[in-house]
């Protein structure tokens, strides 16, 4: 199969760097910004494929890493790939493993060749390299790889960052020789540096070189002040093509999401909806309501009566407090579907409001929303 990726840019906002586009797959169409719905091990957790088709979710994210370890690439390859596996026909974008084998801490070393690690299953030794990690993610049957690279804590001292890009560079520029351009899926090149703006912009020249579909910010959301994540944000989005997709990996809150959208970003990634809905905090257009709190115990009104989530239309606060207060597993997937329904038609709303010219207004309503009544 040869891949039928192709990026179109449909609209630009005027006062911002935000952009309505459309990714084209083999599987389907893409409509950008997009929010990518976290199935690390082949599922997001709590939510039926069904399910996560009728609130909108056109992509999902599912891990180079964990399923390596478990149950095996080569075991989902004999089943049919990732897509038959987990019964899902649209697209699958893998991230390499690296930002896994970078919270592994003591349990990896990083080397030329690749990362040794120990798995955090059963404390066997692993070496991940950017040939394997492009090995696993086509026997997976991804849509959309990304390259293998190594994701820099915050702090780090310069020189460190310096190495470390230019060897995330070399395994970037490994990777491409495993999947050429035109292949069976898309390769995206990872932009790193730190929080160090030349550093960003010597990286993302030198990814430039090697040429890839799309483009990526990694090392971001690791620690650091948000307004330095935004400058670099800022700062770097603008570097990289208008030609081809811009991805900020693993950000963030729906705060985060405008912002990135407002500096020019396309697709984004979190776990956030679903490990703060298993956590019993839910996400409204007025901020976040964390249904655990006494006040919600007998409060007959939905999460947000502007919502049109089945949750919403059919469940009050005081049934969900309860539900989570019991411990039962549906208070996971009720919260889980309003989480994601709500970052979905966040997104849904800003892509609307991108192509109808409004974007700034929205911008400034969606903040207005929050502030203190």
């Amino acid at each position: 199969m040869i891949s039928d990726f192709r990026f179109d840019l449909l609209a630009q906002d005027q006062a911002t760097q935000a952009r309505h586009g459309r990714i084209h797959t083999a599987r389907g169409c893409i409509e950008t910004p997009i929010f990518m719905p976290v199935g690390t091990q082949g599922t997001v957790k709590g939510v039926l494929p069904e399910t996560l088709k009728e609130i909108g979710t056109q992509i999902v994210l599912a891990n180079t890493y964990h399923l390596y370890l478990r149950p095996g690439h080569r075991l989902v390859q004999q089943l049919g790939g990732l897509h038959r596996f987990m019964n899902w026909d649209r697209p699958i974008l893998t991230d390499s493993g690296g930002f896994q084998v970078f919270s592994l801490g003591d349990l990896r070393k990083i080397t030329e060749d690749g990362a040794e690690f120990r798995s955090h299953l059963d404390g066997s030794r692993h070496q991940l390299t950017p040939e394997l990690s492009m090995e696993i993610q086509l026997a997976l049957g991804s849509d959309i790889i990304m390259v293998f690279d190594e994701c820099i804590p915050h702090p780090a001292d310069r020189s460190y960052v310096l190495a470390s890009t230019d060897r995330s560079t070399r395994w970037a520029k490994r990777c491409r020789a495993v999947i050429p351009a035109a292949s069976q899926a898309a390769l995206f090149g990872i932009v790193q540096g730190g929080m160090d703006m030349a550093l960003r912009k010597h990286s993302a020249e030198q990814l430039f070189e090697i040429g890839f579909e799309g483009y990526a910010l990694g090392g971001l959301s690791v620690g650091e002040e948000t307004s330095l994540m935004y400058d670099m944000m800022e700062h770097s989005l603008p570097l990289l093509p208008s030609a081809s997709p811009r991805y900020v990996m693993g950000v963030g809150t729906p705060e985060n999401l405008i912002e990135g959208v407002a500096r020019g970003c396309d697709m984004f990634d979190c776990v956030m909806p679903t490990r703060n809905a298993r956590n019993g905090v839910l996400f409204t257009r007025f901020g976040k309501v964390s249904i655990k709190q006494a006040r919600y115990r007998d409060d007959p009104q939905p999460i947000d009566p502007d919502c049109g989530c089945y949750v919403c239309c059919n469940y009050s606060r005081a049934y969900l407090s309860h539900l989570y207060r019991s411990g039962e597993v549906l208070a996971a997937v009720l919260n889980t579907h309003h989480n994601l329904y709500y970052y979905l038609r966040l997104m849904s709303e800003i892509r609307e409001a991108i192509s109808g010219g409004y974007f700034s207004e929205y911008r400034r309503v969606f903040y207005a929303q929050r502030e203190p009544s």
